[in-house]
């Protein structure tokens, strides 16, 4: 019984944010709260620490700028060397999956790695970085990125719920933002079949959709499949750029399910 009852434990802690504590040993649940009010929160020359979620590692920031996200700087060269390993050595505008810790609070975001803009920092970073929580928009758009919302999602444990949710247009485009982002948990969560996706990923170095065709969301409440054209640009690292044209298959086992990338002959006519 006692062995029954450490197992439950150790799965639920597991489970719950990758077993990540924040700095004061304290498991605090992940919240999602609106840009505005994390705006209120973390106003500029804040301080903040941020935990990747992957990797678990944490580095300490400074809000400097920023109106429809956060503008942050590393605080020291300390902080810049262990955001930069978080990147692999390399700085990347990929988008990655966060807490934010701050006063007891994790709060899920998504942040990219690429150094832009200016910085007034002493710290070995050449600008700035930002960093999106729900609600945040880029500088062009008034809309969410793409990326940095399945990251915030991500973050939050709730993309399993977005997906469910999702029509098949917009399971297609998260689809190929796991490609873009190299990320294999949005992969993996829409596509039909298991498939080792880090070799794959690894050879994107960008990927963008440039055609795909739509009917209305409502004409397919009871469909079960559906063959999707579009157009597709992959830049390949020692190929270049390859365009895909031809049809993304999906399928559901019911109405009410979620729909899921049929990924292998995709793949295939991709030469992957």
């Amino acid at each position: 019984m006692k062995k029954a009852v450490f197992c439950f434990i150790l799965i639920q802690f597991l489970l719950n944010g990758y077993g990540q504590h924040q700095a004061n040993g304290k498991m605090n649940k992940v919240v999602m709260p609106d840009w505005k009010e994390v705006n209120q929160l973390l106003p500029r020359y804040s301080k903040f620490t941020v935990q990747d979620m992957e990797t678990g590692k944490k580095f300490t920031v400074q809000r400097r700028a920023g109106s429809n996200h956060a503008d942050v700087q590393p605080l020291t060269a300390k902080d810049t060397k262990i955001m930069k390993e978080i990147y692999g050595g390399k700085w990347s505008w990929k988008r990655r999956a966060i807490y934010v810790l701050h006063k007891k609070k994790r709060i899920a975001a998504s942040m990219h790695g690429m150094p832009h803009g200016g910085g007034a920092l002493q710290n070995n970073f050449p600008g700035h970085f930002c960093i999106h929580f729900y609600g945040s928009t880029t500088h062009r758009t008034n809309a969410m990125d793409l990326s940095h919302m399945l990251m915030i999602y991500k973050a939050s444990g709730k993309l399993n719920q977005y997906l469910a949710s999702a029509d098949p247009y917009q399971v297609i485009n998260a689809y190929i933002a796991g490609f873009k982002q190299q990320d294999d948990v949005i992969a993996s969560k829409i596509t039909l079949q298991p498939i080792k996706w880090n070799p794959i990923l690894e050879k994107v170095e960008n990927v963008r959709i440039t055609r795909l065709e739509q009917l209305p969301p409502e004409d397919l409440i009871h469909e079960l499949s559906l063959d999707v054209p579009a157009e597709v640009d992959w830049y390949i690292k020692n190929v270049g750029r390859k365009t895909f044209r031809g049809e993304i298959h999906l399928i559901r086992f019911s109405p009410g399910d979620a729909w899921k990338v049929d990924s292998k002959p995709f793949l295939k006519e991709n030469h992957f």
